[in-house]
């Protein structure tokens, strides 16, 4: 699909060089708190610059198509915008957690869907692999994470939105593998997606201690991604329900510890709740601090 295109390099590493002449300057005096160290003035000229060149003309087209356009998803993996914390052993930009939030931050200013994208990918989905993943899951995703694979966090239910943990997916053991039960709604970046990170009960009289994380491959049996919602606004964004009857998978696929999954998702979500804030906050904190 993106064979032959040709995009502007716009990536972390090669941008490096010319930032370096401020660094002397900056060493004279006492860092403020708007002042960036030259990777991070990097990452977020690297990301203003693509989202102003690379998604704004097409920003139109894809709110009203309510698609992302194939250049737009191959010009976040190929500048290192999906896989940005991971380290570089596994092709990551192997950059901090503020690093993400100044990507998603410059692309939400040219086109929410685009952050969104970018948001999931880093701060759910590559966060939870790098958390509780085992190294062969690590080498199993991140890589492809990093340079093609985009992955869906499958939580909310029709009867578990507000009150995610009432979910009603199951994860039936049987002999060394699992049969996944059930249906999640409105997942973000599911139209694309290769992997789901699927939340299920693998105990019910447990209650949510019974909630596990499984990662899921879209291509199993029994996985299925059904239309995606209409929506208002933030239309390039995929939205759908996502089915999975009688699903079998490897007790391998588990991520972390079984009967975690509650905890895991609660830390992921907080994770990523922390760049709606993240601008007001630092707004906020420059007001009150004397200079």
């Amino acid at each position: 699909m993106w064979k032959g295109l040709r995009l502007p390099q716009l990536c972390f590493a090669s941008a490096r060089s010319a930032a370096l002449k401020n660094e002397m300057t900056k060493s004279l005096h006492t860092p403020a708190l708007t002042d960036l160290s030259t990777d991070e003035e990097i990452m977020k000229s690297s990301s203003a610059k693509f989202a102003k060149e690379m998604v704004g003309p097409l920003v139109s087209r894809m709110d009203e198509e309510s698609c992302l356009d194939s250049t737009v998803l191959r010009g976040l993996f190929l500048n290192g915008f999906m896989g940005i914390e991971i380290p570089s052993e596994y092709g990551g930009s192997e950059a901090p957690f503020f690093s993400v939030v100044q990507v998603v931050e410059e692309l939400a200013k040219v086109d929410a869907s685009v952050a969104i994208v970018c948001d999931v990918q880093n701060t759910l989905i590559n966060s939870m692999l790098l958390a509780y993943g085992e190294e062969e899951q690590k080498k199993r995703y991140l890589p492809a994470l990093c340079k093609n694979l985009i992955g869906a966090f499958c939580l909310s239910e029709s009867t578990s939105g507000s009150d995610a943990f009432a979910l009603k997916t199951t994860a039936e053991r049987s002999g060394s593998d699992y049969i996944l039960k059930g249906e999640k709604l409105w997942i973000t970046n599911a139209e694309h997606a290769g992997v789901f990170l699927v939340f299920a009960n693998v105990d019910p009289s447990k209650g949510y201690k019974g909630i596990t994380c499984f990662i899921v491959d879209r291509q199993l049996p029994g996985v299925s991604v059904a239309r995606k919602e209409d929506k208002l606004g933030i239309r390039a964004s995929s939205t759908c329900p996502v089915y999975f009857e009688e699903v079998r998978i490897p007790a391998n696929c588990v991520l972390g510890e079984v009967g975690q999954g509650y905890r895991y998702a609660m830390e992921a979500l907080n994770e990523g709740r922390i760049g709606i804030a993240a601008q007001v906050c630092i707004r906020y904190l420059i007001e009150v601090t004397p200079c």
